[in-house]
C-alpha cells in the first residue's frame, strides 16, 4: 500500500510526506534529548556534591571529630569554607536524628552578630524545619523537610551509593544529594547536601527555546521552499503533462504554455523541447498523411495500367502485342517497386536523422569521397560521363558544416544520380564548393536538357517528374528526399537552368557554416 501511495502521489505530496517523516523523527529525538538535559545536569551537580561529601567525611575522620550533635556542629562552624558554594548541609545519625544544619548555624551566627538582645539558638533545640521569626527587621527563613528523604534512603538495601532527589520550593529548584558517613570503615550516619540550582532550569529553558526556534525556522524554510517548488517547478511540469495529455487525446483546447517558453531554466528548456517535439510530430503526421495519400494515388495509376494490360494479355494471341503488353506490365511493376522502395527509404531517413547526433563535418571531404565513387562507377559505363570538382574558391580552407555525414553523402549522391540520369553521353558534370555569405555552397551543374521553366518550382514535390522518358527509373521522390534532409540540416536547395549560353540544369545547396 505504501509503495502504491508513493508511486501514485505527486512530487509535492511526496516532498511534504518526506519532510513530515523527517520532522517526526527530529521531534522524537528532540523530545528525548530535552528529557535527558535536566537529568544530566542534575547528575553533574550531584557529582559535585559527592566530592564535597567525601571531603567532609575525610575531614571528620582525619580530625577525629566526635560524631555527635556538639562535635558535628563545632566541626561545621570551623569548616564552613567547605560549603561556601552550597545552600545547605545536614548531618543525621543512624537514628535519623538531626545532628547539624548549616541553615541554623548561619542563622544563629547572623542573629548573634546583628542583635545582641537576641539569645543564641541552642544547639540542643535544632529542628529539621526551622522558622525564625522576624526580629529587628530580620526576615524569617523557611526550609523544607528532608527527614523523609533520609528515612527513605536508610531503608534501601544498598546505602553505599548516593541518593539524588530534587524539589521545587518557593520558586527555587533544589538539587539534594544523600551519602552515608563512614568513619574508620563504619557507617555513622548520613549527610545531605542541598543547593539551589535555578541555573539548571535556565539552561534547560535556553536549550529548549533554541531547539524550538531552530525547528520552527527550518519549518518556515521548508514551507517557503515547498511554495516555491510548487509554483515555479511542479506547477509548470503539471501544465506540461496536461499539454502532452491534450495532444494524446487530440483535445482542441490545448494550453500552449507560452508563459514557460521564455524561462531560461530547465523548465523553459523542457517546454521549448516539448513544443519543438510537438511541432515536429504534427509535421511528420501531416507529411505521413499527405504522403500516404500521394503514394496511394501514384500506385493507383500503374495498378490500373497493370490490370488493364493483364486483362488484354489474357485475351490476345498476337505475339507482338503480347510483347508490348509484357513490357508495359514490367514497366508498371518496376514503377510500383520503386515507389515502395523509395517511400520506405524516406521513412527510414526521417527516423534515423531524428535520432542521429550531428557533428562537425568538412563538406569538401564528403564531396571528394562521393565524386570519387561515382567516377569509378561511371568509368565502367558506356555513357562516358565525367564528374569534375571545383574547390578553387576555398583556397585550401575547410568547408565545415554541422550535420550527419551519411545524410550529407546521401544528398550529394541523389543529386549526382539525378544529374547522371539526364546527362547525355560524353558529357561532364561539375561540382562546385564555395562560401556564399555565411553558408557553405554546393553547386551541381550538368549538360542535360535542363528543367521545364514552367514547372521548375515543382521539381522538389513528391512524385513529380517532368521527364516521362525516365519515368520507370525514378519514383519522383529523389529530389523531395534531398530537400527534406537539407531542411532538417537547416539549409535550403534551389533549382534553375544554367545561363550564359550554357545548356543544362543547376542545383544549388546552402548549408549553415559551422565554426
Amino acid at each position: 500500500m505504501k509503495s502504491n501511495f508513493f508511486k501514485s502521489s505527486s512530487i509535492l505530496r511526496k516532498f511534504l510526506v518526506f519532510n513530515f517523516i523527517v520532522f517526526l523523527i527530529l521531534g522524537i529525538f528532540t523530545f528525548l534529548y530535552l528529557n535527558e538535559i535536566k537529568p544530566n545536569l542534575v547528575k553533574k551537580r550531584s557529582n559535585k556534591h559527592s566530592i564535597i561529601i567525601n571531603n567532609t567525611s575525610d575531614h571528620i575522620e582525619r580530625l577525629n571529630i566526635d560524631f555527635t550533635k556538639k562535635g558535628v556542629t563545632e566541626f561545621l562552624l570551623s569548616t564552613r569554607f567547605l560549603f561556601q558554594n552550597l545552600d545547605r548541609v545536614q548531618l543525621y545519625d543512624l537514628n535519623l536524628s538531626l545532628l547539624a544544619d548549616t541553615d541554623t548555624l548561619d542563622l544563629a551566627e547572623d542573629i548573634f552578630i546583628k542583635d545582641q538582645d537576641v539569645q543564641e539558638t541552642s544547639i540542643d533545640n535544632l529542628e529539621e524545619t526551622t522558622k525564625v521569626e522576624e526580629s529587628q527587621g530580620y526576615q524569617k527563613k523557611v526550609t523544607f523537610n528532608t527527614e523523609s528523604y533520609v528515612k527513605e534512603y536508610s531503608e534501601k538495601k544498598n546505602t553505599q551509593n548516593k541518593f539524588v532527589f530534587t524539589e521545587f520550593l518557593n520558586n527555587n529548584f533544589y538539587v539534594m544529594t544523600i551519602n552515608p558517613v563512614n568513619l574508620s570503615g563504619e557507617k555513622k550516619g548520613y549527610i545531605i547536601v542541598s543547593e539551589i540550582a535555578n541555573d539548571i532550569l535556565i539552561a534547560v529553558d535556553e536549550r529548549r527555546n533554541f531547539i524550538l526556534r531552530t525547528v520552527f525556522s527550518i519549518a518556515i524554510v521548508i514551507l517557503i521552499f515547498s511554495i516555491f517548488l510548487n509554483k515555479y517547478i511542479l506547477k509548470p511540469i503539471k501544465a506540461l503533462v496536461l499539454y502532452t495529455k491534450a495532444i494524446k487525446d487530440k483535445d482542441e483546447k490545448i494550453d500552449k504554455h507560452e508563459r514557460y517558453l521564455l524561462r531560461k531554466d530547465e523548465v523553459g528548456q523542457l517546454s521549448r523541447s516539448l513544443n519543438e517535439m510537438t511541432e515536429n510530430l504534427y509535421r511528420r503526421i501531416d507529411i505521413a498523411e499527405n504522403f500516404s495519400s500521394d503514394l496511394a494515388h501514384e500506385i493507383r495509376n500503374p495498378l490500373t495500367s497493370l490490370k488493364g494490360a493483364s486483362e488484354v494479355l489474357e485475351n490476345t494471341s498476337d505475339t507482338e502485342k503480347r510483347k508490348k503488353l509484357i513490357k508495359v506490365i514490367s514497366h508498371d511493376v518496376e514503377r510500383i517497386e520503386r515507389l515502395i522502395t523509395d517511400y520506405s527509404q524516406m521513412l527510414k531517413d526521417e527516423a534515423s536523422l531524428s535520432r542521429a547526433k550531428m557533428s562537425k563535418i568538412d563538406l569538401s571531404n564528403v564531396v571528394d569521397s562521393v565524386v570519387e565513387d561515382f567516377n569509378s562507377d561511371l568509368s565502367n559505363s558506356n555513357k562516358n560521363i565525367k564528374i569534375n570538382i571545383n574547390h578553387s574558391s576555398l583556397n585550401g580552407s575547410k568547408l565545415n558544416v554541422l550535420g550527419v555525414e551519411s545524410k550529407l553523402e546521401q544528398i550529394l549522391a541523389n543529386l549526382l544520380d539525378n544529374a547522371v540520369s539526364f546527362s547525355p553521353s560524353n558529357s561532364k558534370i561539375t561540382v562546385i564548393c564555395g562560401i556564399k555569405k555565411r553558408n557553405a555552397q554546393l553547386i551541381i551543374e550538368d549538360e542535360g536538357p535542363g528543367f521545364n521553366e514552367n514547372n521548375i518550382d515543382k521539381i522538389f514535390d513528391r512524385f513529380y517528374s517532368n521527364r516521362p522518358e525516365k519515368f520507370g527509373e525514378h519514383s519522383g521522390l529523389g529530389l523531395n528526399i534531398v530537400k527534406n534532409i537539407i531542411k532538417l540540416h537547416g539549409g535550403s536547395i534551389i533549382a534553375s537552368n544554367q545561363t550564359s549560353g550554357k545548356k543544362g540544369a543547376r542545383i544549388e545547396v546552402l548549408l549553415p557554416v559551422f565554426k
